[in-house]
């Protein structure tokens, strides 16, 4: 007969060896997660429909599809159908990355943003906006092809974001790498410096191009080009698919660096890996949208509470959920229109869904003595 399952603090051992995070409750089975991933995979479609047919201006879908030439052609294809694809591709990075922090760091109010990637995006996209470039190839004119109308922004944006990651990377390293707050005290010490340089250059800038530091640092869905689609969704798709391949391991470090380094894990590249993969995935969106809060954070809480702490569920749920969540906000940004007679950010329309929200479920963990 065979032995029973060996139950401790921090987590279980089954009786074939493998061990898994406390939370039995939520159980990990190939009918259960094909189930929910079916369901979140049904909600993302529907919410990528509601989006790219619905807004401001009200459309024909009938004459979109088959009069091209008709404006109603020129809104889905070109604004709202983009605008979408944009929504769903950065909301799963942000959401993906912060259930991959929050179990790395142990902490489930751990966000994306804590690793300064949020802080170098946002200086370098700071630094073009405030002295008025709008493409690369004003920046490098002998610059061919697609790259010299990339919006210089994004990729000032992008390199600023990459900068910070070698940053929190490098100052993390050696025997602070297996310290699981080494990197999220380097990144919030770098988010501080550039949040100080953002508002010495708002400060020096002219009123006319400060409008667009503060849309952009809000947070916003531009219409982008389908090449910078492709490639941003190439990247979500790697980072995210690295995530998901580690959170096994993931799971493991759950139960402490010790009990996971004596259960094969190779404790300080995992932590790397993960680290790197979800400051790329949130380099990615930062870059294209700004800054937009508690996609990353509400989500995997809320997914983490429904459906139990095992990442290997949670990562894939999490992208997914996170899709349909940014998707939904940037409907009711635009739904908003006649209210405000103006294009709202969609980084406001989640501060004001994610805060209240953030708020109780703060609260109930108080309350639960879990804080």
């Amino acid at each position: 007969m065979a032995a029973p399952p060996a139950r401790g603090e921090r987590g279980t051992v089954t009786s074939a060896g493998t061990p898994t995070p406390a939370g039995g409750a939520y159980g990990f089975s190939a009918p259960r997660a094909v189930a929910l991933l079916g369901g979140f995979l049904a909600l993302a479609c529907v919410s990528f429909a509601l989006t790219a047919r619905f807004g401001e201006q009200s459309i024909s879908l009938i004459t979109a599809l088959t009069e091209p030439t008709s404006s109603d052609a020129l809104i889905f294809w070109e604004l709202r159908l983009p605008r979408a694809l944009l929504g769903a591709i950065v909301g799963a990075g942000l959401a993906a990355s912060g259930t991959t922090l929050q179990g790395l760091l142990r902490n489930p109010l751990a966000e994306p943003f804590v690793l300064g990637v949020s802080g170098g995006a946002a200086l370098g996209a700071t630094l073009a906006l405030a002295v008025g470039l709008a493409t690369v190839g004003e920046v490098a004119p002998g610059l061919g092809g697609a790259l010299s109308h990339l919006s210089a922004p994004v990729l000032f944006a992008f390199a600023g974001a990459g900068a910070s990651i070698l940053f929190v990377l490098s100052s993390s390293r050696g025997a602070a790498a297996r310290a699981p707050y080494a990197a999220l005290l380097t990144g919030v010490i770098f988010n501080a410096f550039a949040s100080a340089a953002i508002t010495l250059i708002k400060v020096m800038s002219t009123p006319d191009r400060i409008g667009g530091i503060l849309r952009w640092l809000v947070g916003m869905l531009q219409f982008e080009t389908v090449g910078t689609l492709a490639l941003s969704a190439l990247l979500q798709a790697g980072a995210v698919g690295v995530m998901w391949a580690l959170s096994g391991r993931l799971n493991l470090l759950s139960l402490g660096d010790d009990d996971a380094a004596s259960l094969g894990v190779p404790v300080a590249a995992t932590r790397r890996w993960l680290l790197l993969a979800s400051s790329a995935s949130v380099a990615g969106a930062v870059s294209l949208t700004g800054l937009i809060g508690f996609v990353g954070l509400i989500v995997p809480h809320l997914l983490r509470l429904a459906f139990g702490p095992d990442q290997r569920l949670l990562v894939p749920l999490s992208a997914l959920g996170g899709a349909s969540f940014l998707m939904l906000s940037d409907l009711l940004a635009r739904l908003a229109f006649p209210l405000f007679n103006e294009d709202l950010p969609v980084g406001v329309v989640t501060a004001l869904l994610g805060g209240p929200l953030f708020l109780a479920l703060l609260r109930r963990r108080v309350r639960l003595g879990q804080v």
